[in-house]
């Protein structure tokens, strides 16, 4: 394939690496030194654009791709309240986009049994949950998407549970870890050199069970994204990550 970053950073340049290692080509890289650059006559050279550059850019980006005609893999975060909207961009304009807050396979793997998790816990009522996110030091937004969408998958799954709350962790700040009986707590913390690690931890008083994701580095997440790029290419829609891991099938 052919394909166009919009986001050149970090996560731009591992995604680019495990493309060229995966045989595609990248006509186009697009950051902020050369936003001009961006137009859909530039996109049209791609077969798929994968996205990761900023809240304040990402809808932009979407709506040239759609201009474009070029199926979109987008992984930025940030955007989702306009989601309905972009839903209907979408389709209102017969164009391919696939979104998630990660593309990692393993953790793919992890949003499914956390959901199964959630449903298997239904029936013990005495064990409290609640999710803990490490990031490096600069994540400097949080909850993590992934959290979000962890706390969003024992919502739909746990009864009683419809909302989540965020506490940020740290040493030079109170811990206020009170939540209501229908919240999921989110705690995040923020390390030095950690890519990423996600536990969902079931407490009782007799014993606690810990369910856990830890990203060794960003590769899994950049060659997830790829992987999406190929998937997405001759379809059309609007599709989530989840989609593509129908691991119900």
């Amino acid at each position: 394939m052919k394909i166009a970053l919009l986001g050149y950073g970090k996560m731009g340049k591992m995604i680019e690496q495990i493309a060229l290692d995966r045989k595609h080509e990248i006509v186009l890289k697009i950051d902020r030194n050369n936003a001009h650059e961006l137009t859909a006559e530039n996109l049209q050279q791609a077969d798929v654009a994968i996205e990761f550059s900023t809240p304040s850019t990402v809808l932009l980006n979407i709506e040239l791709c759609f201009k474009a005609g070029v199926p979109i893999v987008v992984g930025t975060t940030g955007w989702h309240k306009e989601m309905p909207q972009i839903k209907e961009q979408c389709e209102y304009n017969q164009a391919s986009l696939i979104y998630g807050t990660n593309f990692s396979v393993g953790v793919n793997i992890f949003f499914h049994i956390n959901k199964m998790l959630a449903k298997v816990l239904n029936k013990y009522p005495y064990y409290q949950v609640q999710v803990e996110e490490i990031h490096h030091l600069q994540k400097l937004d949080a909850p993590s998407g992934t959290a979000i969408t962890i706390a969003e998958g024992i919502i739909e799954n746990l009864d009683g549970k419809n909302e989540w709350k965020n506490v940020m962790v740290s040493d030079d700040q109170p811990d206020d870890t009170t939540v209501a009986n229908n919240e999921v707590l989110i705690e995040s913390l923020r390390i030095e050199n950690v890519p990423g690690t996600h536990t969902v931890i079931y407490d009782s008083e007799v014993d606690t069970i810990e369910f856990k994701h830890t990203a060794h580095n960003r590769n899994g997440f950049a060659l997830g994204a790829v992987l999406a790029a190929e998937w997405i290419k001759d379809k059309k829609g609007f599709y989530s990550v989840e989609e593509m891991f129908d691991f119900n099938k």
